[in-house]
């Protein structure tokens, strides 16, 4: 008896809601549709709460201690936190105002720009950022669960290391990554709409671990410790001063490239705005301030080199405390929190995101959940702990995302911003043909490819002489210039993108039409490459009146 592929086929794809108003299609599927009224459950709190896990995490921490040892004093690291952190609002509210009016969100919205089949750049870009980014906070995660068990089990933090040093990778550490992984991977099945409790619970856990270890800090040194006090070692302050701000607007880039993947589940209007323009400079500000207070009071405490990471820091704690129970319980609790933290930002920014984007590749059979799966396999697979041997090279590697995710945000706010005046016909966002106005030449806007290119290619030079620390006249001006990555990058491609959508304009410009209209679904069908390129679509799918 001979397999019936087709009845398997049909198993795989995405399921759909019951009564759902859509079609699994090329372009369309539950988590691709604009969000219906009864899923948008996000409030003004609820961004709070999403800002706090994303603004109040490890890596805010370590970004702010990180630039001690770039050779920034710790004013001048605070000043480089406070404004990287309101830049960071301020793209945020940019770009997330689409999911706010049209409740769609970055993936979709790149077809407006790049065109239904250039769309997929971007896409595949911000997948590939997003999955180095979580094989990241998942190296974090493990190495929190690895302190925190050790705390518990102190053999466990004196295990001996069986891997190879190259690999910058110990065996405890790979232990720890495991059993992360095991209570990541049933967070995935979370839906992003019940998601807010989940963001108070790991929110406080952070919290207090925050402040229990500025307080300890701070009082076993009497004060923020010698090194607050003194100047930074860099020759070049404002230079360093840009590369910081450089190397915070590209750690969140990608979150405020994508910032309409959650915006787009807000109940009314302006829910998002306070918290993107408040809570989103605040919590990474004051969780950098207390990185760099705590990482400045520790080394007057334990001694020896600066400790950037907090996940070090407490594993030195209990060290240098001999593994005490009073150092081990303060350690284990301290620990639960950067657990928890990694957990949550893990999901809410790294998997949620990615999967629609992963959807957006092939929505007949990925979802978010299924595409978060895939994050993690890929994400992994990248060796992190290969990129975050050493604070120098952890900074190159956030400021070297920037070089793309900049062109591409610059592309998006200019698009949609002044050149379409937040107009959408949102129904054509689903045609796979030349019938739709986001089609324009073979499914691509070249205009979108042409702005990109220019506001990348002058920083490549001097990301090339930055990782491969390169030295003399001829690299100083490239490298310069890529410190000032986020900034340049955006500037650039926004106006390049600007003046050609002038002199080359494209059709339907100022027209808006909502995905269900008259009764009707649009994009709910599927085409085919026949059709598409005779310009022929099927007839939509009716609807009933109650949609």
């Amino acid at each position: 008896m001979g397999v019936n592929w087709a009845h398997w086929k049909k198993k795989l794809e995405c399921p759909k809601d019951e009564d759902a108003y859509y079609e699994n299609t090329t372009w369309c599927n539950r988590d691709l549709i604009p969000i219906p009224p009864e899923r948008r459950t996000f409030g003004v709190w609820s961004y709070f709460g999403y800002w706090t896990v994303s603004g109040s995490c490890i890596s805010a921490w370590s970004t702010g201690s990180t630039l001690l040892a770039f050779g920034l004093s710790p004013q001048q690291a605070i000043g480089v936190v406070i404004l990287g952190g309101f830049l960071t609002g301020l793209l945020a509210v940019a770009c997330g105002w689409m999911g706010e009016v049209h409740h769609i969100g970055f993936t979709v919205a790149s077809r407006f720009s790049w065109g239904m089949r250039g769309s997929y750049f971007p896409v595949i870009l911000r997948i590939f950022v997003s999955c180095m980014w979580f094989g990241m906070q998942a190296f974090w995660g493990g190495q929190a669960t690895r302190v925190m068990f050790g705390a518990i089990i102190p053999g466990l933090a004196h295990m001996p290391n069986y891997f190879s040093e190259s690999s910058h990778l110990m065996t405890n550490d790979f232990i720890g990554l495991v059993i992360w992984m095991c209570l990541f991977v049933p967070g995935v099945l979370i839906r992003p709409e019940k998601l807010q409790i989940p963001f108070v619970i790991c929110f406080f856990f952070f919290a207090g671990t925050c402040i229990g270890c500025l307080a300890w800090s701070v009082s076993q040194a009497g004060g923020a410790g010698k090194m607050f006090t003194e100047p930074g070692s860099t020759p070049n302050v404002g230079w360093s001063f840009m590369f910081g701000i450089t190397a915070i607007l590209g750690a969140w880039g990608a979150g405020t490239l994508g910032q309409s993947d959650w915006t787009r589940y807000a109940s009314r209007r302006f829910a998002p705005t306070l918290s993107q323009l408040v809570a989103a400079p605040i919590t990474i500000a004051i969780t950098a301030i207390i990185g760099i207070i705590v990482t400045s009071a520790a080394r007057d405490v334990l001694g020896g080199d600066v400790i950037w990471n907090p996940i070090y820091l407490l594993a030195a704690i209990q060290e240098h405390y001999s593994s005490s129970s009073r150092a081990r319980a303060g350690v284990f609790f301290a620990s639960l929190g950067c657990v928890s933290s990694q957990f949550s930002i893990s999901v809410v920014l790294n998997s949620v995101s990615c999967g629609m984007d992963m959807a957006g590749i092939c929505p007949k059979y990925i979802n978010i959940r299924r595409g978060g799966y895939i994050m993690a396999a890929i994400g992994i697979a990248t060796q992190p702990w290969q990129l975050l041997s050493t604070a120098t090279k952890f900074l190159s590697v956030l400021s070297g995302f920037g070089v793309f995710m900049a062109p591409a945000t610059g592309v998006m706010l200019a698009d949609y911003h002044i050149v379409r005046k937040a107009k959408l016909k949102v129904n054509e966002l689903y045609i796979g043909d030349s019938s739709s106005i986001y089609w324009f030449r073979q499914g691509f806007n070249w205009r979108a490819f042409a702005a990109f290119t220019i506001g990348m290619w002058p920083l490549l030079p001097g990301l090339v002489g930055t990782v491969n620390a390169y030295e003399g006249p001829s690299w100083t001006g490239w490298v310069r210039l890529y410190n000032l990555t986020f900034l340049v990058g955006v500037a650039m491609s926004f106006v390049s993108f600007w003046a050609l959508s002038y002199f080359f304009p494209v059709s339907g410009l100022g027209l808006e039409a909502p995905f269900v209209e008259d009764g009707v679904i649009h994009g709910a069908t599927e085409t085919t490459e026949n059709d598409s390129q005779a310009g022929e679509k099927q007839p939509p799918m009716e609807v009933s009146d109650k949609v």
